[in-house]
C-alpha cells in the first residue's frame, strides 16, 4: 500500500484514514501488508496523542529524479493496534515542510518532483527490504506514477514479475496536473506523453496515468464509480474512466470501529450502544451543549456539522438556509476549517445567535467525537462526495444524517420515506436537487419526525445496527486484487 498520507503519521483528508484502516483490515483477513508513506517531521510534531515508535533503518535508497540522483533514508514503524509494518521515506528537502501539499493555499511548485521521487522511492523501498508484492496498491495522484512504472519498466524485473497494480481514486477533483516539461521528472519516455496515456490538454496528468496503466481501478463508493463516468462529475476524465468501466469498481469505505464506536469511545462522556442510546446519548448531548456554551436543553434539536469548510461540502446551502432555520427552536454547531469566507460566515452566525449557534474553526479530534455523540442530526449536503466518513460515523453514533444523495452518501443513507420507514430500512434524510430551500425542507421534515420519539429511535437504531466496519470492504478489495493478478498473469 502506497499513500502520501496515513493516520497517525499524517493527515489532510479521508485518504489518510483509508491508508491506515484498510491495511489493518487486510492483515486481519490473513494477508501480509506493508504501508509505505513519506516522513513529514513538521506534521508529526503537531500530532496530538501517542505515536507508535519510529526507528531509523540502516538502509538508504537512491532515486533518479529527472537526471539527478536523490537520496532518502528509510524509517520503520507499525500501524497502531496491529502488526502492519510501515516504512517511511525521509527526504527532508521534499517532505520537511509546514504542510503536506500546499503553502499558504497554493500548491508547492515542486509537487510533481516530490511525488515522482516518492513513487520511485516506493519501488526502491520494496527492493531494499526484500519484499516481493503480489499487488501494489497506489492511491490518488501522488502515487499514480506507480502503475506506469510497473507496466513500463518493471515487467520482467526480479521481484516484480508477478506484481499487479491497483489504483484508487479518492477524489477525482485532485488530479496532479503539471506543465508538460515535468514529464522529464517522471523518467519515462516522451512517447507516453500522448492523449491516450499521460497527456491532458497539453499538461502532464498523473491521475490519468494511474487510471490508464493500472490493472484495476477502484474508487470509494459504487455510486461515485458511476458518477465519474459522466460529464457532470468526471472532471474532464469521464471518457478515460468510461473506457475502463470493466475494470472500475466502487467499494464503499469502512469505519475503523476501534476508534469510532460509541460503545468504546474514550473521548465521549458516556458510552452507549443501540440498546442503551436513550440513556447514553442525552448525557453526551448535555455535555456537548455545556462545552459549547449553549443552553443545556434536551428537548431542542441540535444540528452538528464537522467538515472542511468548502463549497464541495454544501456550506453555501447551509449558509443560505441558516436564517430560516434559526427562526425555529433549534441549535447548531460547526467544527472545521477551510475557505476563509465560510469560516467568517459561520463565526458570524454564532456571534449573532450565541444561544443557538456555536462555531469552532480548526480541528479538534476530541470535539469531533463529542459532536457525533451529542448532536441529534448531522448535516452533509455535499455538492459531490466520493465516499464520506462522517455520515457513517453519525449512523454509528445514532446521529441522524441529512445528506445530498451523491457518491457514498447515496450508498449509505436511506431516506426516511414512508415506504422505507415501513420496511425498516430508513436511517436518515436525503435529497437530490442542490438548492438551499430543498435542504431547508429536509431539515423541517427531520424536525417533524424528531417529535415522534418512537420513529426517531427506530431511525437511530437502524443506522447503528448496520456493519460499517472495514471487514466487508476489505474482502471486496481482496476480490479486486485477485482480478488484478489474473489480468497481470494473462498479460505475460
Amino acid at each position: 500500500m502506497a499513500s502520501s498520507e496515513a493516520v497517525p503519521f499524517s493527515k489532510t483528508g479521508g485518504l489518510a484514514d483509508v491508508a491506515s484502516s484498510l491495511p489493518k483490515a487486510l492483515a486481519e483477513l490473513g494477508h501480509e501488508v506493508i504501508l509505505i508513506t513519506p516522513y513529514y517531521p513538521q506534521e508529526l510534531a503537531r500530532t496530538n496523542g501517542a505515536l507508535p515508535a519510529i526507528e531509523p533503518l540502516d538502509r538508504e535508497i537512491t532515486v533518479t529524479v529527472g537526471h539527478q540522483p536523490v537520496r532518502g533514508q528509510l524509517l520503520k514503524s507499525t500501524l497502531p493496534d496491529s502488526q502492519v509494518a510501515v516504512y517511511l521515506i525521509d527526504q527532508r528537502d521534499y517532505f520537511d515542510r509546514p504542510s503536506l501539499y500546499v503553502d499558504k493555499d497554493k500548491d508547492y511548485r515542486d509537487n510533481c518532483e516530490r511525488f515522482a521521487f516518492f513513487s520511485r522511492g516506493v519501488i526502491e523501498t520494496i527492493r531494499a527490504i526484500g519484499f516481493e508484492p503480489d499487488v501494489i496498491h497506489a492511491n490518488d495522484w501522488q502515487t499514480a506514477l506507480l502503475p506506469a512504472l510497473l507496466k513500463i519498466e518493471l515487467l520482467q524485473q526480479p521481484g516484480f514479475e508477478r506484481t499487479a497494480s491497483v489504483f484508487t481514486i479518492h477524489n477525482l477533483a485532485f488530479q496532479g496536473q503539471f506543465w508538460h516539461w515535468d514529464m522529464l521528472l517522471t523518467g519515462l519516455d516522451w512517447k507516453y506523453f500522448n492523449w491516450r496515456q499521460m497527456e491532458f490538454f497539453g499538461n502532464l496528468n498523473l491521475l490519468k496515468s494511474g487510471v490508464v496503466f493500472s490493472d484495476m481501478v477502484t474508487t470509494v463508493s459504487p455510486t461515485y464509480a458511476r458518477e465519474i463516468q459522466t460529464p457532470e462529475y468526471g472532471c474532464g476524465l469521464n471518457g478515460v474512466l468510461a473506457s475502463r468501466r470493466d475494470d472500475l469498481v466502487g467499494i464503499l469505505n469502512g469505519v475503523d470501529t476501534k476508534v469510532w464506536h460509541p460503545s468504546i469511545d474514550p473521548l465521549i462522556p458516556e458510552r452507549y450502544r443501540a440498546a442503551t442510546i436513550s440513556q447514553g446519548k442525552p448525557v453526551c448531548k448535555a455535555h456537548l451543549q455545556k462545552r459549547l456554551g449553549l443552553p443545556q436543553r434536551l428537548d431542542v434539536p441540535l444540528f452538528g456539522m464537522v467538515s472542511r469548510m468548502t463549497g464541495q461540502k454544501g456550506l453555501d446551502l447551509v449558509v443560505d438556509c441558516a436564517g430560516d432555520l434559526l427562526n425555529l427552536d433549534v441549535q447548531m454547531t460547526f467544527l472545521g476549517s477551510g475557505d476563509p469566507g465560510y469560516e467568517a460566515a459561520l463565526k458570524r452566525l454564532a456571534a449573532e445567535n450565541p444561544t443557538k449557534v456555536a462555531t469552532t474553526v480548526g480541528y479538534d479530534e476530541e470535539l469531533s467525537h463529542q459532536v457525533e455523540a451529542g448532536a441529534d442530526l448531522f448535516l452533509m449536503p455535499s455538492h459531490y462526495e466520493p465516499c464520506g466518513l462522517n455520515q457513517m460515523y453519525s449512523l454509528l453514533y445514532g446521529t441522524v444524517p441529512i445528506v445530498r444523495a451523491v457518491g457514498g452518501l447515496a450508498d449509505s443513507v436511506v431516506d426516511a420515506s414512508e415506504a422505507n420507514l415501513s420496511n425498516g430500512t430508513a436511517n436518515g434524510f436525503s435529497f437530490h436537487e442542490y438548492r438551499g430551500d430543498v435542504l431547508f425542507r429536509q431539515m423541517c421534515r427531520a424536525l417533524g419526525l424528531f417529535l415522534d420519539k418512537k420513529t426517531w429511535l427506530q431511525l437511530q437504531r437502524t443506522g447503528m445496527d448496520r456493519d460499517w466496519s472495514w471487514t466487508r470492504s476489505a474482502q471486496e478489495y481482496v476480490n479486486v486484487y485477485q482480478r488484478a493478478q489474473l489480468k497481470r498473469i494473462h498479460s505475460w
